[in-house]
């Protein structure tokens, strides 16, 4: 078999940032969608004195191609190289349905543009999109230039990939005295993400910790979210035998009959001070909204996650009785790729956060005045625009990130494309972190063994092989899809 012909055929059929241009058309297609579907509505507090209740529903999405405005007042499609020649972002206008309801009554509906998003080359926004050779080339382009970057301020600017630990999925390693072994856990959701743990210490107990909540005895956790019966705790870590550990646990803790005095004993550990009945509601608040939020933020979840927590248990028992190995958290199967998309989503996300402040902002004070500002004067589009231009432009992501988006290197053409597929660690480039910087079997395939820099950023910064693509992430539609499909074929549901 022609070796090379595979390979160039394979690079004329995908590409070389085929991947990250997917993740982009998902973020247009459907991620932007469900971030304003999940802040449906926005209710203000300071209303008007005629109205009993006030809120702004969103509704959908719509982006446009990019365009720009003239001088004199003319609108036409702007094409990339234009806007490298005259110092303008590459950008299309994004604009939503917002309504206004004043006592169950529409009194104002608008789409109204709320930012302008940088646009990639080669994406479905682009015009080159679908251009032949010969007409990219009328209008300034290089038919091979592979796409996957942004033009801002005249500035071609690349989306760094990033490599980082997959979220929502236990990892065991053992623990320094007096803890024997750990169970972590990132549990992420949006674009937070809270550290979970269970410790095994050495006399046999297991104690939970998240977020800045510590050594919860974990039956004590378990029976806050309504596992109440022994037995039943023992079901859901699920040994034949019941263990030693877990029988140590059940008895040190059996003097708690009901969900009342196990939600106390979990504010006696988090040392509120509170009168009872709000300690209570402190404590569901927490339990719904502060534990495990990726498998859901309501009451109806709880019993989903002391399952969750029941497994984290096992797999330490399972480890300990030597049934099963330490988990290798360099091993690629717990590791995540951060393309475009993502990285917009989190941006998106957080700066749409600061529109519906500014939306209140506005409105409260038209209300002081005696006046209801109509929605298309209540929404600021250069708002948005300007804080993912400046995001873009400086690498300054969400999260204290920095470096995210970096200037695309045009010394050569194989620097550049370098430059698209390289996948840099979120871990401190100043730190050992041996096992994280030498090459693992799963790499093979995955990520190139040579290309590497020396000094401090030696196996921090990676490039992907050059036959190796990364799966989007799926929309709800499909993930669905595909759990029918494996029901079909038998799969039995989890237990």
């Amino acid at each position: 078999m022609n070796k090379r012909a595979l390979v160039k055929k394979f690079i004329e059929e995908n590409g070389f940032v085929r991947s990250n241009i997917e993740s982009y058309n998902s973020f247009i297609d459907w991620r932007m969608q469900n971030i304003i579907d999940a802040e449906k509505e926005l209710m203000p507090a300071v209303i008007p004195v005629d109205a009993e209740e006030v809120k702004f529903v969103f509704g959908n999405i719509s982006v446009g191609k990019p365009m720009i405005l003239e001088a004199d007042g003319s609108e036409r499609p702007l094409y990339p190289n234009e806007a490298r020649m005259r110092n303008l972002t590459y950008a299309a206008p994004v604009a939503l349905e917002v309504s206004l309801v004043i006592d169950g009554k529409e009194r104002d509906r608008a789409e109204v543009q709320i930012a302008q998003i940088p646009v990639m080359i080669g994406s479905k926004l682009c015009y080159l999109n679908s251009l032949s050779k010969k007409e990219m080339v009328e209008h300034g382009e290089d038919p091979l230039d592979p796409g996957g970057y942004f033009v801002i301020n005249g500035t071609e600017r690349a989306l760094v990939l990033l490599e980082d630990l997959a979220p929502n999925r236990i990892l065991i390693e053992e623990g320094k005295s007096p803890i024997t072994h750990t169970a972590k856990v990132f549990s992420a959701i949006d674009t937070y993400k809270i550290s979970h743990s269970v410790n095994r210490t050495k006399e046999g107990l297991f104690l939970v910790n998240f977020s800045n909540i510590q050594k919860i005895p974990f039956v004590v956790l378990m029976k806050a979210l309504g596992i109440i019966r022994d037995q039943e705790i023992a079901d859901f870590v699920g040994f034949k035998e019941l263990p030693e550990e877990l029988y140590i646990n059940l008895i040190e803790h059996m003097e708690l009959k009901d969900e009342g005095e196990a939600k106390e004993a979990v504010a006696k550990s988090m040392l509120l001070a509170l009168p009872k009945e709000r300690k209570l509601q402190k404590v569901e608040s927490i339990l719904d909204t502060v534990l495990l939020p990726h498998i859901g933020t309501s009451k109806k979840d709880r019993t989903s996650k002391a399952r969750f927590l029941a497994k984290m248990v096992k797999k330490i028992l399972l480890l300990k009785n030597e049934e099963i190995k330490l988990d290798d958290k360099d091993h690629y199967m717990n590791k995540r790729i951060r393309m475009s998309g993502d990285l917009l989503e989190d941006l998106f996300r957080t700066n749409f956060k600061g529109l519906k402040n500014d939306i209140i902002y506005i409105f409260t004070r038209g209300v002081r005045r005696g006046k209801v500002i109509p929605i298309a004067s209540l929404v600021r589009a250069k708002f948005m625009t300007d804080k993912i231009k400046s995001a873009m432009a400086t690498g300054n992501w969400t999260g204290n990130r920095q470096g995210v988006s970096q200037r695309l290197e045009r010394d050569n053409p194989i620097a550049a494309i370098s430059q698209l597929r390289r996948v840099t660690s979120l871990l401190d480039s100043n730190r050992e972190s041996f096992k994280a910087r030498e090459l693992h079997p799963t790499h093979w395939g995955r990520l190139g063994a040579i290309e590497s820099p020396e000094g401090k950023n030696i196996g921090l910064r990676k490039a992907l092989a050059l036959m190796a693509t990364i799966t989007t992430e799926l929309e709800e539609k499909d993930y669905n899809k595909n759990l029918k499909l494996l029901d079909k074929l038998g799969a039995e549901k989890y237990k």
